[in-house]
């Protein structure tokens, strides 16, 4: 896990680099521990690079310290490989601190692949 701090001492990005792999018609987790006072943005950024060689398999989620869920991608993108991009999420309701994770449900078979890495950033 990465960070990076602003003038004021507060944390502001949060990174996880490590590779998870998924695996046909299972969720794989990656975690991110975030230690923020207050509240999350309402624009919080969730940077995404998952490899992956039929995108339209998965379904992807934000999942805040709580459990509440943040769809970021619906498995859309058919045949595509990989699934790279910066979503941006009202996360304004929940408190900053504590376990994020990026869910990935992939649900067909015959293709697998990893989350590479992702990011937070307040």
């Amino acid at each position: 896990l990465v960070g990076s701090f602003d003038e004021g001492g507060s944390q502001t990005f949060f990174e996880n680099t490590a590779n998870y792999n998924i695996y046909d018609l299972q969720t794989t987790e990656s975690p991110i521990a975030v230690s923020r006072p207050g509240n999350a943005p309402s624009n919080l950024q969730v940077y995404v690079r998952i490899i992956h060689t039929y995108r339209g398999d998965l379904i992807v989620n934000l999942v805040a310290p709580d459990g509440s869920t943040y769809l970021l991608h619906n498995g859309s993108g058919g045949s595509a490989d990989n699934l790279i991009g910066t979503y941006v999420v009202n996360a304004s309701s929940e408190v900053a601190s504590g376990t994020w994770k990026l869910r990935v449900y992939d649900q067909a078979n015959q293709d697998v692949g990893y989350i590479d890495r992702w990011s937070l950033q307040f």
